[in-house]
């Protein structure tokens, strides 16, 4: 939906609101003759080079620039009634649908007024009907309203989306700063304090102070391998961990999950791998499906994430690339690909 909304295809869009212009025209001819039907030709002339303005304000979010536009568009309107009649309702049409997207307090109101006239100064007037105008009216100011409730949303999905990856990144960074202080908190701490009292000993009680230095030794060994124990669970993969993260993941994105609560099935030498697989299969998911459920299903041989999504291709990226080659090389079975009525699944066999 968003490359919709920037570019060239806004233009297209817009330009679709053109045809109203257009069928303002034979009216102008039908019911002017002389210069009184070049002078309306000439003022849905105007109104089509003020809409392109107009349009161009709106994309570009420029309200100073919008509003008066606006206004002369609807002044536009009003000067052709004299000349199109009923179909000069046409020209509404496109007043009312660019000011109802940006007046959503008033759209309902604006949209009966508008529809109202359409019946009303046309009967009055000149004793015609404008029931096409006023149908033509409500339901292109409804298909415009809805497109532009769609636009909002989905610029909210994706700042939503954003704001969850922003928080998960602060959220790991937050959770490695509390192991590393957790692991060497107490040790550098005790490390200072030892330093510190074989210094004093040291001329004093040589002897002390070396027993001093050894426990400060053996306690800097001991945080090294606290850190390269926690630097390493970092790096590892493993089925249980993948599950409990994908969880997390999936309910971060407003995705239900159906996820196994244990790994005890599969045989801890292809655990691992089993957990590459959860990892790229549900970051897929999150990343690119826009599913709205995804089941994970592992047994002694196989694991397979399944969505609902749009689906996509295998060769797309290199993780999924990567993925194959670890089941090759572990003698494995890869399948991926779009499951019916939609969806995705990724599958590995051992």
């Amino acid at each position: 939906m968003q490359r919709w909304v920037r570019g060239w295809r806004v233009m297209v869009l817009d330009a679709g609101m053109l045809v109203y212009p257009a069928v303002t025209v034979p009216g102008v001819l039908q019911h002017s003759t002389g210069h009184a039907a070049v002078a309306g030709c000439v003022l849905v002339a105007v109104f089509v080079g003020c809409y392109g303005l107009t349009a161009r304000a709106a994309a570009q979010r420029a309200p100073r620039r919008f509003w008066p536009l606006l206004g002369v568009l609807a002044v536009l309107f009003a000067a052709a009634l004299p000349f199109a009649h009923a179909e000069a309702f046409f020209l509404a049409t496109v007043v009312v649908s660019l000011a109802v997207p940006r007046l959503p307090r008033y759209s309902g109101a604006l949209v009966v007024l508008a529809a109202l006239a359409a019946l009303v100064v046309p009967w009055v007037a000149w004793d015609t009907a404008g029931w096409t105008q006023a149908v033509a009216l409500v339901f292109t100011v409804l298909v415009v309203y809805a497109f532009a409730e769609a636009v909002r949303a989905n610029a909210a999905l994706v700042e939503a989306r954003a704001e969850v990856a922003r928080l998960a990144s602060e959220a790991e960074r937050t959770r490695i700063a509390r192991d590393l202080h957790d692991l060497l908190g107490h040790s550098l701490t005790a490390i200072t304090v030892k330093s510190t009292l074989a210094r004093r000993l040291l001329d004093a009680d040589g002897a002390r102070a070396g027993e001093e230095i050894a426990a400060v030794e053996n306690l800097a060994r001991q945080a090294l391998t606290d850190v390269r124990a926690a630097v390493s669970g970092y790096r590892d993969v493993t089925l249980a961990g993948e599950l409990a993260r994908g969880r997390e993941l999936l309910r971060a994105c407003g995705v239900t999950a159906d996820l196994p609560t244990a790994a005890d099935v599969v045989d801890p030498a292809r655990r691992e791998l089993f957990g590459w697989v959860v990892r790229e299969g549900l970051t897929n998911v999150a990343r690119h499906a826009r599913a709205t459920r995804c089941a994970v299903t592992v047994t002694e041989s196989t694991v397979e994430v399944v969505d609902d999504g749009v689906g996509g291709s295998p060769e797309e990226g290199s993780g999924l690339a990567g993925l194959r080659e670890r089941v090759k090389a572990a003698g494995g079975q890869f399948r991926a690909g779009p499951v019916r009525p939609r969806g995705w699944r990724l599958r590995v066999t051992l």
